[in-house]
């Protein structure tokens, strides 16, 4: 499993915009796009205006089938007048713990 998770930083007044555009997209993703297997929206619980996504997908394959699609295209388009970021938190595949020897 691949995982992702970036921050973004909007304008008080364009909360309730970044909201609904990440949970489109997220709605949409899910739905739509096979290797998307989790989209989380988390809100910062000390600044109001931070927001996390958390993403998950079945490998680096299918982020990049995300990234380049419609719903992705969409996001960005939505957001990119007034959100600060992405900024990068992590990436990388899940270390799997070894399967126990017989």
């Amino acid at each position: 499993m691949y995982t992702i998770a970036v921050s973004f930083t909007v304008p008080p007044e364009r909360r309730q915009d970044f909201i609904d555009s990440a949970l489109e997209d997220g709605r949409r993703s899910t739905a739509d796009e096979p290797g998307t297997l989790a989209f989380d929206l988390i809100a910062d619980p000390e600044n109001p205006d931070r927001f996390y996504l958390y993403e998950a997908y079945a490998d680096e394959a299918a982020f990049q089938t995300h990234c380049d699609g419609e719903h992705f295209a969409t996001f960005f388009k939505a957001i990119s007048e007034y959100a600060d970021g992405p900024t990068w938190l992590m990436r990388g595949s899940r270390v799997e713990q070894p399967p126990a020897a017989a």
